[in-house]
């Protein structure tokens, strides 16, 4: 993360390694692999020679894409505020 230590704290990395992207979807590396391959999640980008990266806005539009637990994949009409809240 040496990298990101000249980023002010305000302004995250905008391309995230496999490691990271895959943590930022809450899956394990080999589940994330996975889900690229089968389109699930998107391809990385290239930075330059071998070096890879996985751009933050893809990776939300992916998760944005993926199924609600009932099977509804449209979240335009559930929001947030229109979720149960957990009892305190």
């Amino acid at each position: 993360m040496a990298r990101n230590s000249a980023l002010p704290p305000s302004l995250p990395p905008r391309l995230l390694t496999r490691e990271a992207a895959a943590a930022y979807a809450s899956v394990s590396g080999g589940t994330f692999d996975k889900m690229v391959a089968d389109g699930t999640m998107p391809k990385p980008r290239k930075i330059s020679g071998t070096r890879i990266g996985w751009d933050v806005r893809e990776l939300d539009a992916a998760i944005d894409a993926l199924p609600h637990r009932d099977g509804d994949v449209d979240a335009t009409n559930k929001g947030w505020e229109d979720a149960p809240q957990a009892a305190a």
